[in-house]
């Protein structure tokens, strides 16, 4: 048997807090960011663009940066919309959301931009 992984993640160290399913991994390259936002695409995913200071990542509420992009399938313009809430919010979080119509929930979000930790 495989022996299980202990990922030193705690709240009293800010910069190995894990708040997301892909932050357990290594951060994406470009193109993999890219990949997730034309999947949220295929799903027919309303997309959107959230941000939140890293102390409050854990939270339920981050900011949304404008609406979300409803019926949007261009994968250039989403990112491009993601860029632009990290230029106004360089120390945030940013994350983009796949809202599901059908099921009126989150159907995956990934952050696309980490904010600094103190």
């Amino acid at each position: 048997m495989s022996e299980v992984q202990d990922y030193k993640s705690r709240l009293s160290d800010p910069a190995s807090r894990k708040f997301e399913t892909l932050s357990y991994l290594p951060a994406l390259t470009a193109e993999q960011i890219r990949q997730q936002v034309a999947y949220i695409v295929s799903k027919g995913w309303n997309p959107a663009v959230e941000h939140t200071e890293p102390e409050n990542a854990f939270g339920n509420y981050w900011y949304m940066w404008k609406l979300p992009m409803f019926g949007e399938t261009d994968v250039d313009h989403i990112l491009k919309e993601a860029e632009a809430c990290h230029k106004a919010n360089p120390h945030n979080h940013v994350r983009i959301v796949g809202y599901d119509n059908f099921k009126q929930s989150q159907g995956t979000s990934l952050v696309v931009y980490r904010g600094k930790t103190v």
